[in-house]
């Protein structure tokens, strides 16, 4: 199958240097294309040697046929959001917020995130949206800058089109503030997601304590907001996304209309597409499939769209994303090694497809010169156990 992503690389990250020296012995390694039994050797937080034999060198960590993988890429994470704002309307303390974000996602396998903040506000009624990406990315830049993380963090801009403030926000970014993606989100009530209003309903109901009246204001304004700006925000949503040199990806594709469009836009990769017919027109259009984990966990998606396993099952699933439950992650990709009996494959899904769609070239496989980033995993039944993360050869986990 020809590969689905860019070739093309982003910037690799320009993290502190709190690298470090690592030697996994007697380990299952998961290479792109193979299980071996070896060792794993890192120095200066670069892998410099793999070798195959269950030799335990003397200073080597003895794996006892652990399984060793890469660390885990995730393009797009609800969790930062979580933890500013806990309940609605509860604005945690920024700082404290971003690093337990960082101590969470590291304590699931999670080397590299890409952390997902909504540009495009709403600024009238119960469902409003205020503005808080800019002051968020410089709180969580100057962290990363300070060495205060555990793992590499790059911006992801999700940009709500249909919003009062979108290309203004937008344009508060630079090119050096590393956002690697940029993603197109309609959340226009009727299509794409939230076809049935009824899953709209219960989730922004719960969510923001809608009664009835406030919901239909809430869905009326919305239509009047993608009337307003769709087309417009669209355009400069792309056009924007080429500035800052970020990856564009699509959102909840529904057809094969959609997808077309995305591809005309330039999409990388589309984001839980919600029907049969989106996935299997985004592998016409070469464009890389991403779901959720916990739709793949669960069975099914929470908004009754289209099934992550139905996809992986038509050979239609190229990456998985923790989405709104990080440690999700790790657990969908043995449960896609079981779908498809095929480990090296189902972790690629987690690993080297992620880091390929965001252009980054430096990480995502067990291989000399790439990023010391490595997990020891071992299964206890059907569950992953993770018995140590480490982040550029230093243990962050």
């Amino acid at each position: 199958m020809n590969s689905p992503f860019s070739a093309s690389t982003l910037t690799t990250s320009c993290d502190n240097d709190m690298s470090g020296d690592l030697c996994l012995a007697n380990a299952q390694l998961v290479l792109p294309d193979r299980v071996v039994v070896g060792s794993i050797t890192v120095e200066h937080g670069v892998i410099s040697q793999i070798t195959e034999g269950d030799r335990v060198p003397t200073g080597a960590v003895d794996c006892g046929g652990d399984l060793v993988i890469p660390g885990l890429v995730e393009l797009h994470t609800d969790n930062v959001e979580r933890h500013i704002e806990p309940r609605p309307e509860v604005d945690w303390p920024h700082l404290p917020a971003l690093i337990a974000h960082d101590a969470e996602l590291a304590s699931t396998g999670i080397t590299t995130v890409f952390d997902a903040m909504r540009v495009g506000s709403i600024h009238s009624g119960k469902g409003r949206y205020i503005d808080y990406a800019r002051k968020l990315a410089d709180e969580l830049l100057a962290a990363r800058a300070e060495g205060l993380f555990k793992i590499s963090h790059f911006l992801h801009l999700r940009a709500e089109i249909c919003s009062d403030s979108l290309l203004d926000e937008l344009a508060a970014f630079e090119p050096e503030d590393r956002v690697g993606i940029v993603s197109l989100m309609d959340h226009t009530p009727g299509q794409r997601q939230f076809r049935d209003l009824s899953a709209l309903k219960t989730y922004v109901a719960k969510k923001r304590g809608m009664n009835d009246a406030e919901f239909s204001d809430h869905v009326e304004n919305l239509l009047r907001l993608q009337d307003r700006f769709g087309e417009k925000h669209e355009a400069g949503a792309v056009a924007e996304a080429g500035r800052l040199g970020a990856v564009l990806a699509s959102h909840d594709d529904t057809t094969a209309e959609h997808v077309a469009t995305s591809s005309e836009n330039g999409a990388g990769f589309a984001e839980f597409p919600t029907t049969l017919e989106a996935a299997e027109a985004c592998r016409n259009h070469d464009i890389a499939v991403m779901m959720g984990a916990p739709n793949l966990i669960r069975g099914g998606s929470h908004s009754g769209n289209v099934a992550a396993e139905e996809l992986a099952t038509a050979d239609l699933l190229d990456i998985v994303s923790s989405d709104y439950v990080p440690s999700a992650l790790l657990l969908s990709a043995f449960h896609l090694a079981r779908l498809w009996d095929d480990l090296p494959r189902a972790i690629s899904t987690v690993t080297a497809n992620p880091a390929k769609a965001a252009r980054l070239a430096d990480r995502g496989a067990l291989q000399s010169g790439l990023r010391g980033d490595i997990l020891r995993v071992r299964t206890v039944g059907q569950t992953p156990l993770l018995h140590g993360v480490w982040s550029q050869g230093r243990k962050v986990g």
